[in-house]
């Protein structure tokens, strides 16, 4: 470490920019973000198909701190979790829409995402870890998933389809009840604005959806009151359960605008040759990131991490880490997929504390993290010692189980009705 601060003081006495601080309004949004989190990144990439119920399910009860999604917007402006810039991955779109299945998210309404299978992919691609519940997930919205981190389940019908009421104007919308597999728990949201330059305004739409959901007020003590159990993941009923993130630098800024009281944010990094990439990970570009995000809102750096199975390009060597917190910000890598990455950045593999780059993981497997944080902190920082945690087939035995038995109950409900209407 030592040889690492000579690097960067020399660095920074011949000239480059010189590397700012966080000012003391911002250091007082990082306090709402506790240390050491665990992000279910996409709710989970590697035991359910990713973005779907099931997948945010069981991260909530797994026990994430944070539910981890990607936002895009549908043609009639609905605000949806979905990674990819179209659906040919991670749906049936060439099934349903042959001839549109080269057309971007931004092409299709809510209702014609709905008509998608978002989860028979999956069963295909693992086989080691399909099950026949996947068939049939659909796509969330916004609105699905911070219903979800409340506890609540969507209503199906006897074939899993969605139940839905209209509106004083006509619209359906999603019915909602207290989900019976749930366990507690309450974890925030962490939403990235993704693509954004194909959304213009989803910023604003954000700010404006979270607000009527709840989850956020330019006055804190008007947030909606959650209920949160003792020994319970608690952090949707905190100033802090909503996380933004966003790799854009342009999106950065629109953000800082749309939310007046300042939430925490986290800007990404990425190598490549995107307008908002890291063009050549060196320091003086490094740093210029680094000032970028403090002087528009961000308390939090998300750098690329290297290791199997993304290989991803390696932006947080401990020279980086040295500098993110050198300027007070959190950092929130990702994403990680094995132990071997997690020893690694929290300076576990040479033993040295000090080589800790890392104040919460996104994760593609929760389960995997938080067992490994609760082996590695100690003292008053182990929220997680002599707490029992399930395994990951443990949470979906259970969340398969209760949503089969709604189908089963629904399904007999509406043979009822049928057999009435008969009558």
């Amino acid at each position: 470490m030592k040889l690492v601060s000579i690097i960067l003081f020399l660095t920074l006495i011949h000239g480059e920019e010189s590397l700012e601080h966080l000012p003391i309004e911002l250091e007082k949004v990082l306090k709402e973000v506790p240390r050491d989190i665990v992000i279910a990144h996409r709710g989970t990439t590697y035991w359910a198909p990713e973005e779907t119920e099931v997948a945010m399910r069981w991260a909530r009860n797994i026990g994430a701190d944070y539910l981890e999604f990607d936002l895009q917007r549908t043609k009639d402006g609905v605000l949806i979790a979905l990674h990819d810039e179209n659906l040919k991955r991670t749906t049936n779109v060439a099934e349903v829409f042959p001839e549109r299945v080269d057309a971007p998210v931004s092409a299709f309404t809510l209702d014609e995402l709905r008509r998608l299978d978002a989860g028979s992919w999956f069963n295909k691609a693992n086989p080691e870890r399909a099950r026949t519940e996947f068939a049939g997930q659909d796509i969330l919205t916004l609105e699905d998933v911070v219903n979800i981190a409340e506890g609540k389940r969507i209503v199906r019908d006897g074939e899993g389809r969605r139940i839905y009421r209209l509106d004083v104007q006509g619209r359906k919308c999603t019915q909602y009840e207290d989900d019976p597999a749930d366990n507690g728990n309450r974890p925030g949201i962490y939403p990235e604005t993704k693509e954004p330059h194909l959304f213009p305004g989803m910023e604003r739409d954000l700010a404006k959806e979270l607000e009527r959901l709840g989850w956020y007020h330019v006055q804190v003590k008007n947030l909606k009151k959650i209920e949160v159990k003792p020994g319970c993941v608690g952090i949707a009923n905190t100033g802090g359960r909503v996380i933004l993130q966003t790799f854009s630098e342009e999106s950065l800024a629109k953000l800082e605008q749309a939310f007046v009281r300042r939430i925490p944010t986290c800007f990404l990094l990425w190598l490549g040759d995107g307008i908002s990439d890291l063009k050549e990970n060196t320091p003086e570009e490094y740093i210029a990131k680094i000032n970028y995000g403090i002087r528009h809102g961000a308390v939090i750096i998300g750098p690329s991490i290297a290791g199997k199975p993304n290989d991803y390009p390696d932006l947080l060597a401990p020279w980086q880490g040295e500098l993110i917190h050198r300027a007070g910000l959190s950092i929130h890598p990702y994403s990680f997929d094995t132990e071997e990455q997690m020893t690694e950045y929290t300076g576990r593999k040479t033993k040295n504390p000090a080589l800790n780059r890392t104040d919460g993981m996104f994760t593609n497997r929760a389960d995997m993290t938080l067992q490994f944080y609760r082996k590695i902190l100690t003292g008053p920082d182990n929220r997680l010692q002599g707490k029992r945690l399930y395994t990951a087939e443990e949470v979906l035995d259970e969340l398969i189980f209760s949503s089969r038995q709604q189908v089963e109950e629904n399904g007999i409900k509406d043979e009822m009705k049928g057999l009435e209407l008969l009558d």
